[in-house]
């Protein structure tokens, strides 16, 4: 009678094999999603953190050239082109006019190398001395499924620039 036992008790343990490896498996998967989840949750910090700091340098710019921030010269329709730039202020002195243009085309570019299909636009809702400025950059993340092309998400600063 032993020994009829022992033939039904081989393969049991190859059994207990292959059910451990079917976990293993199943958690190492779940750990790989959660890792590409956090990667791209950190992304979209990162962007987050990028227009931040975009907001920052166009409204530092204005600072420095206050007198044409005041005279509207950096207000900017929504694009998503920086344009051509038609004089290089970094390489020779230039006017005020001529330093707020460049200024955007310059912030125009580094918004197209650091958010990924950007669009941005300066408005001024209060003109005069002080004059009230709204920056919006808005930008569209990756999508998360295969079915929608992404989610446009944008950032929001408010300045006044005066004398």
């Amino acid at each position: 009678m032993h020994n009829i036992s022992n033939k039904f008790q081989r393969g049991f343990s190859m059994i207990e094999v292959l059910v451990t490896l079917v976990i293993v498996a199943i958690a190492l998967f779940g750990a790989a999603g959660m890792q590409l989840y956090a990667m791209r949750i950190n992304q979209g910090g990162q962007f987050r953190t990028q227009a931040v700091f975009l907001a920052s340098d166009i409204v530092e710019r204005m600072e420095a050239n206050k007198q044409e921030a005041i005279n509207g010269s950096y207000v900017l329709g929504n694009t998503t082109d920086a344009g051509t730039l038609s004089t290089a202020c970094s390489a020779a002195a230039c006017n005020a006019a001529s330093l707020a243009a460049y200024d955007l085309n310059q912030w125009g570019n580094a918004i197209q190398a650091l958010l990924p299909q950007a669009s941005w636009q300066i408005t001024r809702t209060l003109a005069g001395n002080p004059s009230t400025y709204r920056i919006i950059i808005s930008w569209t993340e990756r999508s998360t499924d295969k079915v929608s092309h992404g989610e446009t998400l944008s950032y929001t600063a408010t300045r006044t620039i005066g004398n």
